[in-house]
């Protein structure tokens, strides 16, 4: 199975604001993750969809890709804190106030869906009694009732 991944470090936005884009195309298709992103109303869409084009070119070049793209899916992707610029801005009577620019490292890992396989197991078809669940021992829960009291005439 074929993994190729992708990193864009430095990018200006934050860690958190990328991370929700990012969950959007999780586990998704890469087709399908580049067109959710095309219609993200996030200014951050435009370069995590670079780093998935990137991880897209990067699968199609090792050694051993069926050359299927369509096989490919997101397997991965996340977003880490990178460095952040410290800034000054005036603040009223002479103080001043610091203004963190943050950036983020943004790291997008594809794969080659495994072939489905369909496999019979020998015990389901011996018919063997399957293993009782762990609430099948228990007493239905109108038998740990206790019985009503009769009223007193």
């Amino acid at each position: 199975m074929i993994q190729a991944e992708a990193t864009a470090r430095y990018v200006r936005t934050s860690a958190q604001k990328a991370g929700l884009v990012l969950a959007l195309i999780r586990g998704k298709d890469v087709n399908q993750a580049l067109a959710t992103l095309k219609f993200t109303r996030k200014a951050i869409a435009e370069d995590i969809s670079k780093v998935l084009r990137s991880a897209i070119a990067n699968a199609t070049n090792k050694e051993g890709f069926s050359g299927d793209v369509d096989k490919l899916f997101v397997s991965a992707c996340y977003a880490n804190q990178g460095p952040s610029q410290k800034r000054v801005r005036p603040a009223p009577m002479g103080r001043a106030f610091r203004v963190l620019k943050r950036t983020a490292h943004l790291t997008v890992r594809v794969s080659e869906r495994p072939e489905k396989v369909i496999a019979i197991a020998a015990d389901a078809a011996d018919g063997a009694p399957k293993r009782p669940r762990a609430g099948a021992a228990k007493k239905p829960a109108a038998a740990q009732r206790r019985p009503a009291k009769k009223a007193k005439e």
